[in-house]
């Protein structure tokens, strides 16, 4: 993830050296390999650090955690043994828009994120399962808080198969601490669900893929069964559920038979309709409109 956005920073053509790059990561072989990774691709100013996020955030600055301009992850789904004793009364105040279930770590990556936010330029997007848009109990209430802050901006709804370790389909949050004007009070949702490659192994985003999905958030407009503004209004209507499904209808389409099936279905039809005429005829007969 650290080496797509090095190469967003060449591919505008700017200078990587004027890019520095922070990340924490709990397991020993994933912090190595990232750290080789960004040596081998000529990037000097990094730091990455071995440590539990949740439990025990290494980036801070005095009495506070250390804020970014971009926060980006892809943590664990539905993570259970999160930390929850220490975010209970945790000292960082990430738990401002309320504590996570036990059972469920997702808000709480959510909720880190947010408060590493720079609070001028911050914005993140972090990949989620399905369950934390639409999950009651405490879940629903941070929702509400978030929405209440006007804090999420998209929600981007993928294919399933797309990661590694799990075939369930999963969703980007968007969050920024100052939208647009143009965009206050506003959700946009985007069911991309259908704009993937299909492999036999695994789903894949190609470049034209990633590039198309980028364009539906950056126009932040209506397209039809893919993409829709939805007011805060009628997200509160629907108790802050934000299921994609709920305010993006999926077109209709008319499964294309093959020839076999097409002759079937005549048959099938013809052999109805003859029997119904049968079942015609005797009624006609026993009230004597026609002789038998």
């Amino acid at each position: 993830m650290l080496l797509q956005a090095l190469a967003h920073v060449k591919d505008k053509g700017q200078d990587i050296r004027t890019l520095e790059l922070y990340g924490q990561e709990r397991n020993l072989t994933t912090s190595a390999i990232a750290r080789m990774n960004l040596i081998i691709h000529g990037l000097e100013d990094f730091d990455i650090e071995r440590g539990d996020t949740l439990r025990n955030p290494i980036f801070r600055n005095r009495n506070q955690l250390a804020t970014f301009d971009c926060v980006i992850a892809n943590p664990p789904f539905s993570l259970k043994k999160w930390g929850l004793e220490v975010w209970e009364h945790d000292k960082w105040k990430r738990n401002e828009y309320g504590t996570p279930p036990a059972s469920y770590g997702d808000f709480a990556w959510v909720q880190h994120m947010l408060k590493s936010m720079a609070p001028a330029t911050g914005r993140l997007a972090v990949v989620v399962p399905h369950g934390v848009l639409f999950r009651k109990g405490s879940e629903q209430t941070i929702r509400e808080k978030l929405i209440e802050n006007d804090k999420i901006e998209a929600i981007i709804g993928l294919a399933d198969n797309l990661f590694y370790g799990t075939n369930l389909a999963a969703c980007i949050l968007i969050l920024k601490h100052r939208k647009q004007p143009d965009r206050h009070r506003k959700v946009l949702f985007i069911d991309a669900s259908t704009i993937y490659k299909p492999q036999r192994a695994q789903n894949i985003l190609e470049d034209e893929h990633v590039t198309r999905i980028f364009e539906l958030y950056n126009q932040f407009r209506d397209v039809p069964h893919i993409a829709r503004v939805v007011s805060h209004d009628e997200i509160k209507q629907n108790d802050c559920n934000l299921s994609i499904s709920l305010f993006i209808k999926k077109e209709e389409t008319k499964a294309i038979l093959t020839l076999d099936e097409a002759i079937l279905n005549l048959r099938n039809a013809i052999n109805m309709s003859k029997a119904a005429d049968e079942v015609l005829n005797r009624k006609l007969v026993e009230i004597g409109v026609i002789e038998q």
